[in-house]
């Protein structure tokens, strides 16, 4: 009995390696056949142009990257400079106030009281912070007697032209604007002639 269920098995085996009517020895001979014309890159010619493309392929990537690693540097090295030039802006832009201040304040000293070793230290004061201010970039725009530009100037009120040259252009500052690296910080407050 035992014989018999090995027969069968056998011949089981043999029914499975028939796969739609050929034989394992067909198939067996078929992949050899395929497996020699790809190794052999001379049967078809496309066995060697595969490398080359993918070479191309890979090349063309590795300069894409390249470049936008390049501009990636060129951005971040320009991002870094505009930073650096308007890091102190808003330091800048609150110490405007007390310019603005200093301004007044050495306006409205007496004419006896201008020897006054106060005064001029004072004005020393004000001397320094100015000058520390304008090594850090900024710029005082020129306001008076210029074309009004809206770009540059911020218009309070219009008043009649003291003369006819003097239409359309600044008559007075209110307040005087000014420029950190060639950015415009604060807008120059104007009066108008018309």
């Amino acid at each position: 009995m035992v014989k018999k269920k090995k027969k069968n098995k056998d011949q089981e085996h043999i029914e499975n390696q028939e796969i739609n009517g050929t034989t394992q020895e067909e198939i067996l001979t078929e992949s050899s056949e395929d497996a020699d014309q790809s190794a052999d890159p001379s049967a078809d010619g496309e066995g060697e142009m595969v490398p080359r493309e993918e070479l191309s392929l890979l090349n063309d990537k590795f300069l894409r990257l390249l470049a936008e690693f390049e501009n990636y540097k060129r951005r971040t090295a320009k991002e870094k400079l505009e930073l650096k030039k308007t890091a102190s802006r808003d330091i800048v832009s609150d110490l405007l106030d007390v310019l603005d201040d200093f301004d007044r304040a050495s306006k409205s000293v007496p004419e006896e009281m201008k020897g006054n070793s106060t005064i001029e230290g004072f004005q020393l004061v004000q001397n320094k912070l100015l000058r520390i201010l304008t090594n850090k970039g900024l710029q005082e725009m020129e306001s008076s007697g210029v074309d009004f530009n809206a770009d540059l100037h911020e218009a309070i009120t219009e008043i009649p032209a003291p003369d006819e040259s003097m239409k359309g252009k600044v008559v007075d500052t209110v307040e005087k604007g000014y420029l950190l690296n060639d950015v415009i910080i604060r807008y120059a407050k104007v009066v108008v002639g018309k």
